[in-house]
């Protein structure tokens, strides 16, 4: 393929995408990152893209929302094993709340092994894959469907969560950063998201490493309240996803790393490493894990709803 029908092609991925990583944008154009790299260079030079961390966006800044059929095709290696190390955090006879989102959804489908588990969502995904679990109990939130991510949104989604208490909030976002925490580009997913993180005692961020540095229009979760993240290795050449990542555990954020990078995932993710962290943060006092019966009687009253 010649370099201007390369350049076209990873110009048409971005455009339909809103964020492609270099290492997507070799696959479909069958080329080395490093050719990659050196046309979204030449894309940039020339405004009709901009680079970021190990991949490229619409010029701007800030990254439009891209549909779930886009979003599902984009490094799913890295979700797969992401979902299959955060589902480590989850114990038997839980009460948690799970977000929209394709990296959330494949969490649920590996949730569905744990006994006694019970999960809330405003995801109709989610709900999806944890719908013949013998043994998961799940609470969906009310509100309006949005069709983009099937999702539930809206006042109805909000009012649903007020009062719920639970042990754990596991999102996704499009945007991580050490500065303004896990941010999305759509205002309805952002408000049902900051509701979710309400009702948790502590909030898990599973996101890939396409989204760290990146910022997009409505903050989700401050850096202050993400308690972890469970993210992939960066490639070598990713420095500032690096960057981002050891801003992130300069803050407290504890930090999981997959070393799924370029790999096919699976059922058995690979072996994950600890960044190194920091004390913990001032003022900060760990919150008692809530026993689960507990954690199902608060529940109680949004199941009857």
């Amino acid at each position: 393929m010649f370099a201007a029908e390369r350049r076209q092609l990873i110009l048409e991925m971005v455009r339909a995408n809103g964020a492609v990583s270099l290492r997507e944008l070799a696959r479909v154009v069958q080329t080395s990152e490093v050719t990659v790299r050196r046309d979204v260079r030449a894309l940039e030079a020339e405004g009709l893209l901009d680079r970021r961390h190990g991949g490229a966006v619409l010029p701007g800044g800030f990254t439009r929302e891209s549909g779930f059929s886009q979003k599902s095709h984009l490094a799913t290696a890295e979700k797969t094993a992401i979902a299959d190390l955060a589902a480590g955090l989850v114990e038997e006879g839980e009460a948690i709340v799970v977000g929209a989102g394709t990296t959330t959804q494949e969490l649920a489908r590996r949730l569905a092994r744990v006994p006694g588990l019970t999960v809330v969502t405003n995801s109709l995904l989610v709900a999806q894959a944890l719908a013949h679990a013998n043994r998961v109990e799940v609470v969906m939130t009310g509100g309006t469907l949005r069709g983009s991510n099937y999702a539930l949104v809206g006042s109805g989604a909000e009012q649903s969560l007020q009062g719920l208490r639970v042990s754990r909030a596991f999102l996704s976002g499009s945007g991580l950063t050490a500065e303004r925490g896990l941010s999305t580009s759509n205002m309805l997913s952002a408000s049902v998201d900051r509701a979710l993180v309400q009702a948790a005692g502590e909030v898990v961020v599973l996101a890939d490493h396409t989204k760290l540095g990146t910022d997009t229009m409505f903050q989700t979760v401050p850096t202050d309240l993400i308690t972890r993240l469970v993210t992939d290795e960066p490639p070598a050449h990713d420095d500032r996803a690096g960057t981002e990542l050891q801003a992130l555990a300069d803050q407290g954020v504890q930090i999981a790393v997959t070393g799924a990078s370029g790999s096919q995932g699976g059922d058995q993710g690979p072996p994950a490493r600890r960044a190194p962290l920091p004390g913990p943060r001032r003022g900060h006092v760990p919150l008692r894990e809530p026993a689960a019966a507990s954690e199902r009687g608060r529940v109680a009253d949004l199941r009857r709803r």
